[in-house]
């Protein structure tokens, strides 16, 4: 079952990139206490996430957090590495890189996205939610291919 506005962010660990190398970091740590904007790709690196979806929040970080959010997140199915490596190169320095390897924390939201068709193995669909101390207030699913629902732009105005 798809997470929905009102359910509180199930616990996970996530990995981010830290002084030495890969280091968990639960969604307590992420979401309680605090307002987030967590935006999810199908893959770093790949056409769409880094041409269209990243950069509007690279650009916008700064009106994000203005407007009250404590913590713009990223999230993809990939591992520490590349997450890092993905957010250097789009000079991602206010944005906190997750990476979910095993799609754990992805499929106990219910946004599982079968990549197969294109080599990708289980990725995450492409989203955007607002939650505060854990829980959500608006969850922006995209319902085809491009980045409109998720976008920085669209979720701005939801702040």
């Amino acid at each position: 079952m798809t997470i929905a506005v009102g359910d509180s962010i199930p616990a996970a660990t996530l990995k981010t990139m830290g002084p030495e190398g890969p280091t968990d970091i639960s969604t307590s740590d992420i979401f309680s206490g605090k307002k987030v904007l967590l935006f999810a790709v199908p893959g770093a690196f790949t056409p769409g996430c880094s041409i269209t979806h990243m950069p509007g929040y690279v650009v916008n970080a700064d009106k994000i957090k203005a407007a009250g959010v404590d913590t713009i997140a990223c999230m993809a199915v990939n591992d520490a590495f590349v997450m890092d490596a993905w957010g250097k190169a789009q000079n991602a320095e206010e944005i906190l890189m997750l990476a979910d390897g095993m799609a754990e924390f992805t499929a106990a939201l219910g946004l599982e996205l079968d990549g197969s068709a294109f080599g990708l193995g289980t990725r995450s669909q492409r989203f955007a939610l607002l939650a505060e101390d854990g829980v959500v207030t608006h969850l922006n699913v995209e319902s085809g291919p491009g980045v409109d629902v998720s976008s920085a732009e669209t979720m701005m105005q939801l702040l």
